[in-house]
This record gives structure tokens, C-alpha cells and sequence, in this order.
């Protein structure tokens, strides 16, 4: 059956348009139970649960389903929820396309009450169809809404219907659920009595027109991770690049939460303030003190030039909120019998959040997740509710799951509409598969990587042409052969971004059957690869390039300390070995051409943990060995990256994916300078050439470790490398590597924006065929946009691993005593790095309930003084590492310091209950400066 809608609209141009809204009705649609004998017709797509609800309820006893209505799916069901999980909702609700339940809007009724009707409807026409089932069988649909009208409309047409709490208090079974009951607002869940704190959000409308007007700038909230009491807002659409305003102190905050979107009113010139060199963490239970902490405020203004000041604001309304469910502790209210508790997030950028449960014993001590419900104005802290329990703390399962959930890391099990993607086995290369490729599995490729990798996805080789030069090839697992775009393999791919590497384990963005075996270039067995080969002269000039796809059958699977025994070995002249040598003869003349042109070599320290083989705890941290093989390897992954870009971007000038790496302001340098001024040497940044060669030159033959200090300090200068649409951006440098073009291609089991380079690249050289995604200029650069907080996110996820088996390590070895260098000085703290096992820490100089020694900081130079001693960055200190398990939310690594010698600062260590070590102590000293 046809309904048709006319109405006319007005066009901007001042026209008039007429719209016709066509409804097909259909009257074949089943109602969706299973085995329905009523319906007597096949069911159609999504069906109801094969079981209804059937728990211990006093207010409904049958079998029934329930009928949310929209405000209590979305407030109560969506807001603990990961995106995407709407769809699977909505594709479960009864077509609006049935005959018998569509419900068209009435004259002067509007929409929400049209939508509340036509849920009505709907829950009255399942009840009157579940009538016709046998008595024994008799289901029922209860409509649950937390609308008082709408609630009462339901009960006078006979629907069965409660609110949402109604209903969960009656499930005599599951007392626990009523915690994870949604707040209804804001305003029905402030404290009693409790006094206005904060300042009154403005209506969307109001802020609408302050942006529109320049009143007021649109931006994202970030909160700091080292002060509660101070956040950045990064202004969106700003002509000026990466422009910030800077919020200190509560009321300024404004009940904003990080990574939400608010508009900000900038303050009088007068009230601007420099960012804070104070470490400051929220510890404090009294939650209401609001005028103590405006107080601190004081504590975070330090004398400093205009020229560090930045522009300053508060947030006076949010745009959109960007809440999600949050890991963390219960922190237990000292209050006996209290229902009303704090929950401490992980991430310290997360404000405490007020909860009531009844469960507050059991949960004591548990990793548990939360949502945030609302956040008055006269509350300290957010309202919000009980969500799940995850675990024990400390439990090495459970930290994974928090710091996977904590950095949205994808990681449930492939499911069977993925995996029915995947080729049937056994697998074999078939003559189908070598159309439009090369058969290159007589070359005597090799593959070098860390030792147990699995996923392979690059092979190198060299050998000798008839005319003298040399033929190099880089070959590339053919992942975008398994892969094919818009299924539901790829769908899941371009989800995950990116494969997350853990200490202990992998999070695959492919499935296993395809990140360690089909796609994995193993030795002695064929594979498909992507084909990057140059003819190249002995000075690594390149003659000709040429890309194909291709078979290969790697002879080879080496560690890098294998391939390089190979390369010193006196004795071994194979053709792997030779092949080897050639390519790192190779490769170090690239490095130094790459060099020279102003790339920079930085550095970075990471760590490798050697784990029980029983019970999987770190027995031991070390530093990573970086062998020439590493080099070797590097060089020829950037060079092909370097290669492919060149070549997507002159067949898709508008639609290639590549990636940048923008040159930091130079107002990120300043600590690096100053730092290197305060050892008498200087350091250049107007270019990246100046800078690599400054570092260079920045040497001490009595302190040969600063030079890796600098290169530390200088890459927290650096910006972070970013993918982006060519045809959405002019500046594609990459400063890093001082190319001009940049893009990855190496990587494609590992990395989705390497397997989109695959796909432009098969097009431009005709190798596979092109689909209307690939050359959308929008959907590219949306693309880009996730891949980019994917790549992100896998870092912090990668860095929070190492932190978590650093402290477990630690844990089992009681207190240490290491040497270690100063990278950073705060007001209250100084940030030490130990070489020995590259470990970062912060050495803290005021302690709660301890006096207070005398601290003077200095910006400029710069230096801290403790009492009658100074710190300047790279100073060299002893500091006393042990693990702090005080706050079991944030067990942490703490550090205290034990050389130089300073009357009440330094503690030593209780060795009576730890079997530990104590240096003996020295005279007190000032350090090599």
C-alpha cells in the first residue's frame, strides 16, 4: 500500500519547492517472535531474542519483551555504549513500513509526541498479537518509559507500563542493577542544600550566535594530565595553526570534561596566564572545598615574562559533550552506611565522578566502569552510575582491559561475518591470482625483523645486473588481495586503524589467519606481494623505478643480530649474505644523503622486557639494542614510502593518502634551547637542516650521554605525524625526514592507510580496478581523521603496557637505587630519565603532612634550588625507585632522591621489611652541571 505526503518548501533563493514524501506500506511483515504460530509467515531480516525476558518480577510474572521509548533508550541503554551499537538497535525494532503499526503525524501534534504515539502503537498492537498464541505460550510487551504522560497515555490503552526504575526495582533477583540506573538530570540529583559553584551553562542558541559574532571561540577541552585545576581549549577553525586558549582554576573549567566541545569567553589581557610548572593531582575526599582549591590557584601563577603569557578564558557553555563509560576505583566514603561514594577515573584528566551503589563493599578494591549521568551546578563533581565490574586491580587481565578500554583499542574476537571473508583453506596461489603479476620466486629475497615477529610484512633483495648495477626490491605482503573494499573484513580493518602492540600480547587489525600465516612473509613458502624495484648504481643513486605485483619465496626469515652476524661473518659468502652486505652498503650511504638534506636523527628510549616463561612477569628491563641491521632495514622501508608516494600522487593528484609531519612552532623549542644553553652550547631551529646539524655538533667529551639527552628533549618538541587527502591540503612535508612527499606503504598486515596506498597504487599501475570510495576526496579525509586517533591511541595504549610491567617489575624488586639525569624542572619536581632502564619518573620536593622545604624556581635558565642546592636539566642525581602501592587507583613508580645530599629531602630506605639495598651515603655535593 502507497501513503503519499505533499507539502511545499521555500527554497534560500526565495522559490518555492515541492516535496512528495512516499510511505510503502506492507502488510507481509511477521512480528519477529520466534516460532510465532500466530503470524503464520516467514520472518523477514532481524527477528526478536529466540527467549523474552522471564527474571523474578513482581510487576510482570509472564515471559515478556520490553518496549524502550526513545529517551529511555538513548539515556539509559546508548550512554554506556560504544558508537556504532545504535544501528544494532534500531535493526531489531519492528519496521515503521508495516501496514498494521504505521502511525502518520497529526495536525498540531509534533514530532516527539508523534513518536511517543507511535511506540504506543506499536507495544499495543504486540500485545494484541501475542493474544492469539496459545495460553501455555503467551508472551507480553512492556512498554518502559520514564515520561510521566506518556506513561499515563500507555496505562489508559491498556499497555502494560512502568518507568524505567519502577521496573528494575521490581527484579527481586538482580537487587544490583538498580546502580546502574542512569541520573534522570542534572537538576534531580544535586546535593541537598548544597550552593551554587559554578556559573550557568549558555543555551546552544546563545552560543551560536556568540561564535557567529566573534564573542565567544569554539574549541576542544583539553584537560591537563599534571594539574587538575588547569586545561587548554584548542580553537577549531583559527586562522593561526594549533592557537589555544588556557583555563586555570575550577570555575574557569566550568564543569567541562576533556575532549568535550565548549565555547570559551576570553578574559582581560590583564588575567592572562602562562602555563604552570606545578604538578598538581586532586587527592582530596572533602569533594565540596571548592574555596580551598580556588586558593591554589595562587600556587600555580609563577612570575614570567608577557611574552609566555597566552591567551586566557573560561568556558561558558558545552557545544557537545564527548562523555564515554570511564575505568577506575571506587574510592569508599568514610561515611558508615553511605550509598553516596567517589569513583577515581585511570585517566587523570577525568574528573571524580559522585555514584550511589549499595555494592560498595564488594566493588572496594576492583577495576569498575562508569557512566557519567549529568553534572549540576552545585556539585563539585560529576553525577553518574555504576556500569561494571571488571576485575581485581593489579590483576594483569584486568589492567589490560582497562588500558584497551581506556584508549578505545577495538579488541573483541573477530566476528563470524568478518572471518567469513577470509580465503578457504588450504590456501594456494592459483593461476588466477598471477593475472597481472610478476613471478619473481627465484629471487633470493630475505626477511629481517625482531625477533618472534609473526606478522612479516616486508622482505628485501639485492643482486648484481649484466650492465653492472645493482637491482634492489622491497616486497610488500599483498594484503589488499585478501582484503577486498566494502565487505566486512575491510569494514572491521578501517575500524581497528591499526595493530596494538602490548607487552604481552598483540590486538591484530587482521585476522590471524592472515596477520601471521597467509600474509606473513614466511621463508620457504610462496607468497603475494606488492613490488617496489630500483636500479640503482654502487652510490645508491636511483636509475629507474618500477612497481608490480608479484610471487616471491623468501629464503630467509632472520632476526636483525642474525643478519648481522651474517653481514661481520668472515666466513659466510652465500647469496643471502652477500645480498645483505650490498644492502647495507647501500643503505648507509642513503641514511647519510638523507642526513645531509636535514633529516633529523632523534631519539627515543625503549624498553624490553625478558618475561617468565611460567608466569609471564618481567624478570628483567633493558633498553632496546639497535644494531646497523635496524638502520639497513629502516632506510629501504623509507625509501620505498618516499617512492610510492611520488607515484600515487601524480596518478591521483586530488586523492592520494599520504602523510605529513608538520615543523613544530617555534615556541616548542624553547625548553630544548634553553637547556642546551644552560651547558653552553647552542642549538639552531629555524630549520630542520640547522637542527640536525646542531645536534650534531652539541658534544661534551667529559658527558658523552648528552648528546642522546638533547635528542631525547628534542623530540618532545616534535609535532605528531598525521595522514590527510592530497586533494584536502597544500603542505604535504614531512620535517622528520625532510622529504617533500611522504606516505606508508611498508606496512599493510599492521597499518589500514597502507593497504588504501596499496589499492591507488594497484589502479595506477593497472593492476586491480579503482571504486567509488577510493577517489572521494570527503570519505578519504574522514578516513584519515580515525586513522590518525587510531595511531594515537595505540601509542598511549603501547606506553600505558609499559608502564603497567614496569611497576610489576618493580614490584618484585623492591627498592632500587639508579643513576639518572634531569630532562625537566617543575616549581615542586624535578623529571629525571634512567638510562639503565629508560624510565622516566618524577622526584617530588613537597610532600603532604611534611614541612615544607624552601623551593625557588627559575624559568629562564632553567633551574630549581632546593634549599641551598640547584638542579638545571641534565643534571646527573642518584634517585631511589621503589613501587608505590599507597593509592591502589595509581600505583605508580616513585621516585625520591638520594644524591646530592639534602638536609630533609632525601629519605632513606626502611630496609627492615624489604630485602633491598641502600648506597652508602656521600658528602653532600653539587653535581657535574
Amino acid at each position: 500500500m502507497l501513503k503519499s505526503k505533499t507539502f511545499l518548501k521555500k527554497t534560500r533563493a526565495g522559490g518555492v519547492m515541492k516535496i512528495v514524501r512516499e510511505h510503502y506500506l506492507r502488510d507481509d511483515i511477521g512480528c519477529g517472535a520466534p516460532g510465532c504460530a500466530a503470524c503464520g509467515r516467514a520472518h523477514e531480516g532481524p527477528v526478536l531474542e529466540p527467549q523474552p525476558l522471564d527474571p523474578a518480577s513482581s510487576l510482570c510474572p509472564r515471559p515478556h519483551y520490553l518496549l524502550p521509548d526513545t529517551n529511555v533508550l538513548l539515556h539509559q541503554i546508548l550512554s554506556v555504549w560504544r558508537p556504532g551499537t545504535w544501528a544494532s538497535v534500531a535493526s531489531s525494532l519492528r519496521p515503521p513500513g508495516s501496514l498494521e503499526t504505521y502511525v502518520e503525524q497529526a495536525q498540531g501534534e509534533n514530532a516527539n509526541d508523534r513518536n511517543d504515539r507511535a511506540i504506543r502503537v506499536a507495544a499495543k498492537w504486540y500485545n494484541e498479537h501475542f493474544k492469539k498464541m496459545s495460553a501455555e505460550n503467551q508472551l507480553q510487551v512492556i512498554f518502559i518509559t520514564n515520561d510521566r504522560q506518556n506513561k499515563e497515555k500507555a496505562i489508559e490503552e491498556g499497555i502494560p507500563a512502568f518507568t524505567c526504575e519502577e521496573y528494575i526495582k521490581s527484579l527481586t533477583a538482580n537487587p544490583e542493577l538498580i546502580d546502574r540506573l542512569a541520573c534522570l538530570s542534572e537538576e534531580g540529583n544535586e546535593i541537598e542544600s548544597g550552593k551554587i559553584i559554578f556559573s550557568e551553562h549558555l543555551p546552544l542558541s546563545k552560543l551560536q550566535q556568540g561564535i557567529k559574532s566573534g564573542t565567544y571561540l569554539q574549541g576542544t577541552f583539553r584537560a591537563s594530565r599534571e594539574n587538575y585545576l588547569e586545561a587548554a581549549v584548542w580553537v577549531h577553525g583559527d586562522t593561526e595553526e594549533n592557537k589555544e586558549v588556557m583555563l586555570q582554576g575550577l570555575k574557569n573549567l566550568n564543569r567541562a570534561i576533556h575532549e568535550d566541545i565548549v565555547a570559551v569567553e576570553l578574559l582581560p589581557k590583564n588575567q592572562w596566564v602562562a602555563p604552570s610548572s606545578v604538578v598538581l593531582h586532586d587527592e582530596g575526599q572533602n569533594e565540596d572545598d571548592v574555596e580551598k582549591e580556588e586558593e591554589r590557584v595562587h600556587i600555580l601563577k609563577t612570575a614570567v615574562n608577557e611574552k609566555m603569557l597566552k591567551p586566557t578564558g573560561r568556558v561558558v557553555g558545552i557545544i557537545k559533550r564527548s562523555w564515554r563509560p570511564y575505568c577506575g576505583m571506587l574510592s569508599k566514603s568514610d561515611i558508615k552506611e553511605s550509598r553516596r561514594h567517589l569513583f577515581t577515573p585511570a585517566d587523570k584528566r577525568i574528573p571524580r565522578i559522585r555514584i550511589e551503589t549499595r555494592q560498595a563493599s564488594i566493588l572496594e578494591g576492583r577495576r569498575i566502569i562508569v557512566a557519567v549521568d549529568g553534572w549540576p551546578r552545585n556539585s563539585r563533581y560529576p553525577n553518574g552510575h555504576f556500569v561494571k565490574n571488571l576485575g581485581e586491580v593489579g590483576d594483569k587481565e584486568t589492567e589490560t582491559e582497562v588500558l584497551l578500554l581506556e584508549h578505545d583499542v577495538p579488541h573483541q574476537p573477530f566476528s563470524q561475518a568478518v572471518l567469513s571473508f577470509l580465503p578457504k583453506m588450504p590456501w594456494s596461489i592459483t593461476e588466477k591470482d598471477m593475472k597481472n603479476r610478476e613471478d619473481l620466486r627465484h629471487l633470493c629475497v630475505c626477511s629481517v625483523d625482531p625477533p618472534g615477529c609473526t606478522d612479516i610484512d616486508d622482505a628485501l633483495h639485492c643482486r648484481e645486473l649484466e650492465n653492472g648495477n645493482l637491482e634492489v626490491g622491497v616486497h610488500i605482503a599483498d594484503v589488499s588481495h585478501f582484503i577486498r573494499p566494502g565487505n566486512a573484513l575491510d569494514q572491521e580493518s578501517a575500524r581497528r586503524g591499526t595493530t596494538v602492540y602490548l607487552c604481552e600480547k598483540r590486538i591484530d587489525m587482521v585476522p590471524e589467519l592472515l596477520s601471521s600465516n597467509l600474509c606473513s612473509l614466511r621463508c620457504n613458502v610462496d607468497r603475494l606481494a606488492f613490488s617496489c624495484i630500483w636500479e640503482m648504481n654502487h652510490s645508491a643513486e636511483i636509475l629507474k623505478t618500477r612497481f608490480t605485483k608479484s610471487a616471491i619465496n623468501s629464503k630467509a626469515s632472520l632476526t636483525y643480530a642474525e643478519a648481522q652476524m651474517r653481514i661481520d661473518s668472515a666466513t659466510m659468502n652465500d647469496d643471502i649474505t652477500t645480498s645483505l652486505r650490498e644492502l647495507n652498503k647501500l643503505a648507509k650511504i642513503l641514511k647519510k644523503g638523507r642526513i645531509e638534506k636535514g633529516a633529523l636523527t632523534l631519539s627515543s628510549p625503549e624498553v624490553r622486557f625478558h618475561m617468565d616463561s611460567e608466569t609471564h612477569d618481567p624478570i628483567d628491563l633493558q633498553t632496546k639494542e639497535l644494531r646497523e641491521t635496524n638502520s639497513m632495514v629502516e632506510e629501504f622501508m623509507l625509501l620505498a614510502n618516499i617512492s610510492v608516494a611520488k607515484k600515487i600522487h601524480e596518478e591521483f593528484s586530488e586523492h592520494a593518502l599520504l602523510r605529513k609531519h608538520p615543523a613544530p612552532p617555534p615556541s616548542n623549542y624553547e625548553i630544548l634551547v634553553k637547556a642546551a644553553k644552560s651547558k653552553n652550547l647552542e642549538i639552531k631551529t629555524d630549520t630542520a637542516k640547522s637542527l640536525a646539524d646542531s645536534l650534531d655538533q652539541a658534544d661534551s667529551p667529559t658527558f658523552p650521554y648528552l648528546n642522546t639527552l638533547l635528542r631525547i628533549l628534542a623530540t618532545r618538541c616534535m609535532m605528531q605525524a598525521v595522514y590527510f587527502c592530497s586533494g584536502m591540503d597544500n603542505d604535504f612535508h614531512h620535517y622528520g625526514l625532510a622529504s617533500p612527499i611522504y606516505t606508508h606503504f611498508t606496512s599493510p598486515i599492521r597499518r589500514y592507510a597502507d593497504i588504501i596506498v596499496h589499492r591507488l597504487l594497484s589502479v595506477a599501475i593497472e593492476a586491480d580496478c579503482t571504486y567509488p570510495e577510493l577517489t572521494d576526496k570527503q570519505k578519504l579525509a574522514d578516513l584519515c581523521k580515525n586513522l590518525n586517533f587510531r595511531h594515537k591511541m595505540a601509542q598511549y595504549a603501547q606506553r600505558a603496557s609499559v608502564a603497567f610491567h614496569t611497576q610489576l617489575f618493580f614490584k618484585s624488586k623492591g627498592i632500587v637505587s639508579e643513576e639518572a639525569y634531569i630532562l625537566l624542572v617543575r616549581k615542586n619536581a624535578i623529571v629525571v630519565l634512567i638510562p639503565k632502564y629508560g624510565l622516566e619518573g618524577t622526584v617530588f620536593f613537597e610532600e603532604k603532612d611534611k614541612p615544607k622545604p624552601r623551593l625557588t624556581y627559575d624559568d629562564e635558565i632553567p633551574s630549581l634550588k632546593i634549599e641551598d642546592t640547584v638542579f638545571h636539566i641534565f643534571d646527573k642525581v642518584r634517585v631511589k625507585i621503589m613501587l608505590d602501592s599507597s593509592n591502589l587507583q595509581h600505583q605508580k613508580i616513585r621516585m625520591s632522591l638520594v644524591e646530592p645530599q639534602i638536609p630533609g629531602i632525601n629519605i632513606p630506605a626502611d630496609t627492615s621489611n624489604m630485602d633491598t639495598y641502600e648506597p652508602k651515603r656521600k658528602k653532600k655535593q653539587q653535581l657535574e652541571k
